[in-house]
């Protein structure tokens, strides 16, 4: 049975890191396996609710109101709109929806704007989160009162390296939220971005953070940095693909029964990378063409690549097999042509003319 600890030392973790490549995955994944089936992955749907102008100043982050990254304000969407969002991710195989909203907490007015839709989504048969910023224990318990399952707020980097990020709160404010999530019974999803001009020692530390909380987050959501043009990280250097799998594995033996999420980023790493992730104990994944503000992989993509790993959703005991055979016949069919234009030569084509250079 996997024992749950909550008082690892930055060498244990470290150690961990350390770890030949090879030795670290495949103790990862005979955790993953005792804990979890290692053919099946949820999925998530996110949605911003409400984006930019946020006061913040997170130097990864289009949404903050402190650079000028051409993304547009828009007010909080309408709750129509919103569960009509919900309801397609649905039918695509969703069974989380998670809302998110650009602010640095909000007030007890845009709260009760944002509880019709948890309850909009929970009446779907969808699990509900949210991202809102920082929350007030009275707070955290209006959440749940209203029917919210999860709550996610990043501990985004080590507590060392948080200063050198964000500089408008600080690590401990993250932490007393978190803690405020526990103490209301909300679930929480709390994770990390790889990318933040850390070292590895900060990975190791962020991951302790989050495994040292009184109970492990539910949902470990792990970032791989997408540069925001405009933003002051717009050129830092991301950690390479074998740097981010180890991360993976690492959270996978630290937190043996908490869902272990591919989040943002996802589009930069090929099949063979997320294969990987996989491998190493990853078991979720947001989904779609859009996280937050950043590209995610298409649904269609995913639905592909579930089906050549042998990979089932959670949710496949409700998702459509006629609307998912037809999306896999359309992405082979498209595949294929590709793959003729590009192997096959066409001797019956006119041949281009060679360029006449000019005098």
């Amino acid at each position: 049975m996997t024992q749950l600890r909550n008082d690892w030392t930055l060498a244990e973790v470290e150690a961990l890191f350390a770890m030949p490549f090879n030795d670290l995955l495949f103790k990862a994944h005979t955790i993953h396996r005792d804990n979890f089936d290692p053919n099946y992955v949820q999925v998530s749907s996110l949605l911003n609710i409400k984006t930019g102008a946020c006061p913040e100043d997170c130097s990864y982050c289009s949404q903050s109101s402190k650079y000028d990254t051409g993304l547009e304000r828009e007010k909080l969407m309408e709750i129509d709109l919103v569960l009509e969002q919900a309801q397609s991710a649905k039918d695509k195989g969703a069974t989380r929806f998670c809302m998110g909203a650009a602010w640095r907490n909000p007030t007890d007015k845009s709260l009760d704007k944002v509880i019709p839709m948890i309850q909009g989504v929970k009446a779907m048969g969808m699990e509900t989160c949210v991202t809102l910023g920082m929350l007030t224990q009275e707070q955290a318990f209006t959440l749940k009162k209203a029917g919210l399952d999860y709550y996610n707020h990043n501990l985004d980097t080590s507590k060392e390296n948080y200063a050198n990020v964000i500089t408008t709160r600080t690590f401990q404010d993250r932490l007393d939220t978190l803690e405020s999530v526990q103490n209301a019974d909300i679930h929480v999803c709390s994770g990390g971005i790889l990318g933040l001009g850390e070292e590895q020692t900060d990975r190791a530390s962020m991951l302790r953070s989050l495994a040292n909380l009184e109970a492990h987050p539910d949902s470990v959501p792990l970032n791989l940095l997408v540069p925001i043009p405009g933003t002051p990280f717009e050129k830092v250097a991301p950690p390479t693909e074998s740097e981010f799998v180890r991360t993976i594995a690492v959270a996978r033996i630290m937190m043996p029964k908490s869902h272990v999420r591919l989040s943002a980023g996802r589009e930069a790493m090929n099949e063979q990378m997320q294969a990987l992730c996989f491998m190493a104990g990853a078991n979720s994944i947001f989904y779609g063409c859009k996280l937050l503000t950043t590209s995610n992989p298409d649904t269609h993509e995913d639905v592909l690549l579930f089906k050549k790993l042998g990979i089932n959703t959670e949710r496949t005991r409700d998702f459509s097999d006629e609307a998912h055979q037809q999306v896999l016949e359309e992405e082979i069919a498209q595949q294929n042509e590709s793959d003729k234009s590009e192997l096959f030569y066409d001797a019956t084509a006119a041949k281009p003319q060679p360029a006449v250079a000019e005098a």
